[in-house]
Order: structure tokens, then sequence, then C-alpha cells
């Protein structure tokens, strides 16, 4: 299925982020993580981390779930493959035949202008 444009755009911006990067990161690098862990490999105040995996989360990066009172969080590996995937298409990189194309068009060009110097 297709990814919307609305949350190609929120991922974008997600990622965007070099902090928010690092997090994502961090969280992908392990199984699971909890915010307290978060808060303290990171120089930020505790709202911003928030603020970062609230982002995350909403973008579809990162999943939460609470224990307790503790929340933890998992990255959403098959979401980043959908972004990828559409970041692709939108470049055009999506079908290997795209790809193609231009070696052979750019050819065709090479040999017009050869044969239009030359009077042939």
């Amino acid at each position: 299925m297709p990814i919307d444009p609305e949350r190609f755009e929120r991922i974008a911006k997600a990622l965007a982020d070099p902090r928010r990067f690092q997090i994502l990161e961090k969280i992908a690098n392990c199984r699971e993580v909890g915010c307290q862990r978060l808060c303290e490999q990171f120089p930020v105040a505790q709202p911003t981390m928030s603020h970062h995996l609230k982002e995350l989360a909403r973008a579809g990066l990162i999943e939460p779930w609470r224990e307790g009172q503790f929340v933890f969080y998992r990255f959403r590996a098959d979401v980043l493959r959908e972004y990828v995937n559409a970041l692709e298409a939108r470049l055009g990189m999506g079908t290997p035949s795209a790809g193609q194309r231009l070696p052979e068009q750019r050819q065709r060009e090479v040999a017009e202008r050869a044969r239009r110097e030359t009077g042939g």
C-alpha cells in the first residue's frame, strides 16, 4: 500500500531533525528502550526528549507502550521501509527500467549530435 503524502511529510520532518535521528538510531539499535534510559543518554531535558519521542511516534517510526509507570519504545522498521520505497518512487528510482533508459537515451543523443556535426 502506498504511503499517503501527509504521512510521507511527517516522516521526512521527523528524520530531518539531527537529535531526533540520533534518538531513532539508539532505539533501532536496541530491541526496546525506556524513556528514562534515553534521557540519561542524551543531554536534553526530559520535556524535550518527550517532544522528540512524540514526533517519532506520531510519524509511526517508533511504537510506545507502558509497563506500569514506565514507557518503552521500539523501532518500526516496516514504516521506514515504506518511507524509503516511497522516496525512491518519488525520485524515479523505483523501477530498474527507468534507470536503464537514461544511458540508452544519452547514447542516442550523442550519436545524433555526432551525425549532425559530421554532416551525416
